[in-house]
């Protein structure tokens, strides 16, 4: 019974483990916050939930409170990550590579006056990351009243 036991302990440990390191793996590897924060969200709870399975089949926590620790964490981790997410997309955090975007109804992405100066003027994705506002020469109206941004290439 004894070998049953630290063999669950083993295989918790390790699957748990592999959880979280495929966690740390996306948060380093993923593109935007937002699939960032999805990978930590989802995979780090389910290595921290299998990490406390071993430490109660060990016997280092009181059955209580180990369900208790398993239900917080299944509850908090997701509701967390939808924050912070939220947050970030209420921040103007641009989302790469959307293939939808269910909250640009509801809630507009706002952002930064540099950045919806250049849409307006039809800079678009299209013209490059190189492409920034001349911080050296100051907007000016043309003869119509309409403000000019002006663009160099770095």
């Amino acid at each position: 019974m004894e070998l049953l036991f630290q063999l669950i302990v083993l295989l918790a440990v390790v699957t748990g483990t592999l959880f979280s390191i495929i966690g740390v793996m996306g948060m380093i590897r993923l593109p935007d916050v937002y699939t960032r924060l999805h990978a930590v969200g989802k995979v780090s709870v389910f290595g921290v939930v299998l990490l406390l399975v071993a430490a109660k089949t060990l016997g280092a926590v009181d059955f209580g409170k180990s369900i208790l620790l398993v239900v917080f964490l299944v509850i908090a981790g997701p509701t967390l990550t939808h924050s912070l997410a939220a947050a970030a997309y209420r921040m103007g955090i641009p989302v790469r590579q959307a293939v939808r975007n269910d909250l640009a109804v509801k809630f507009p992405p706002a952002a930064p006056p540099e950045v919806q100066r250049l849409l307006e003027n039809g800079a678009g994705p299209d013209d490059g990351d190189e492409t920034r506002l001349d911080r050296e020469s100051p907007d000016r109206e043309d003869d119509e009243g309409e403000t000019e941004v002006h663009r160099r290439d770095a």
